[in-house]
């Protein structure tokens, strides 16, 4: 009989005290390399990090995951005075921790992370035995009911143990007219998820994919203000046009070569508010498109369209017009995301 132990390990571990006394980056390679050998030592085929990867050498006090996920988030304040101190501390439930995390002052917005350092940083720290997945999703807050659109990188043996994971996830078939001539290709690329390639590339293809969808948000904000700037008294009055946009959003959803579900979400959002007022135009980029760009550099590929709607979204935090507010309702539709305050 095999005496090794079929199994891995789940959770968290404990941070050795002689981390958390001196934090630093080579502390935690050793830590980590510390958890590893214990394992195998316990004769553990498949061995984890006990999410040491995400230990905050600047937030010693816990296990890092907390300030991992909160560092990044829009409207989270990470700095804090006394008096947050005292009305922690006042609180019982947080007796595990030496200080907050961060402050909340409005709407959560998306985060920033990393996933591209994240990946860099993961296999750095994995010995041979660890099989590392990512998983690029698309799919906003209507996910939970549509399904996710998931694009996954890892090696195949890995990825097809855990099809019925994505499977279970994914939108299915659904309505959606089957691609002609695709009758030998991969079938789950039809029900929503792909394996992209090895570890990193489906965060690569999500990646990519959010820098097209800036373009295309792009596109239709520009359009949709160049309607409404019709009506401008700028120009001749037998010039002027006064164009129902909830309309125009809606018959373009209609048979033309520019529908798409970005539009139809633009016209649920003109069609419950026609001048969007409660939109500032104020729109946030959450890092995949500057770092789709960086890639587009890096190979010298001119990515022209994903540029500009990148620098678009700088721009808006400077001053807002109609396309603004159209790419801030878009994004609030898909995503559930909140404009940050001025």
């Amino acid at each position: 009989m095999d005496p090794r132990i079929k199994t891995t390990v789940v959770g968290s571990y404990p941070i050795p005290e002689w981390l958390a006394a001196f934090p630093t980056e080579q502390a935690l390679v050793d830590a980590t390399m510390v958890v590893f050998k214990t394992q195998e030592s316990a004769g553990i085929d498949v061995v984890a990090d006990g999410e040491l990867y995400r230990f905050d050498v600047n937030h010693p006090d816990t296990n890092g995951m907390i300030d991992y996920f909160v560092r990044p988030l829009e409207s989270v304040r990470t700095g804090f005075g006394l008096t947050d101190l005292k009305r922690f501390r006042e609180d019982a439930g947080m007796a595990f921790r030496a200080k907050p995390a961060g402050v909340v002052e409005g709407p959560i917005g998306e985060g920033r992370l990393n996933l591209v350092d994240d990946y860099r940083r993961a296999r750095a720290l994995t010995p041979k035995g660890i099989h590392y997945v990512d998983c690029g999703t698309s799919g906003g807050v209507w996910g939970a009911t549509r399904g996710y659109c998931m694009m996954i990188g890892g090696e195949k043996a890995v990825v097809d143990r855990l099809d019925p994971i994505f499977a279970a996830l994914a939108p299915g078939l659904g309505e959606i007219p089957r691609t002609p001539k695709r009758e030998s290709r991969d079938p789950r690329a039809e029900s929503g998820y792909i394996h992209a390639g090895p570890a990193g590339a489906g965060h690569f293809v999500k990646m990519v994919h959010n820098g097209i969808e800036y373009g295309l948000m792009q596109a239709y904000a520009e359009g949709f203000d160049i309607l409404k700037g019709k009506s401008s008294q700028e120009l001749p009055e037998d010039e002027r046009f006064d164009i129902n946009l909830p309309d125009v959003a809606e018959v373009w959803r209609r048979g033309s070569v520019i529908s798409s579900w970005l539009l139809d979400l633009t016209a649920i959002a003109l069609a419950k508010s026609p001048q969007l007022r409660e939109f500032t135009g104020n729109v946030s980029d959450s890092g995949e498109g500057r770092w789709t760009v960086e890639a587009a550099i890096e190979e010298a590929v001119p990515a022209n369209v994903l540029s500009a709607a990148l620098y678009a979204r700088f721009r808006s935090r400077l001053e807002h017009s109609f396309g603004e507010k159209i790419l801030s309702a878009m994004r609030n539709e898909f995503g559930g995301h909140v404009e940050p305050k001025a």
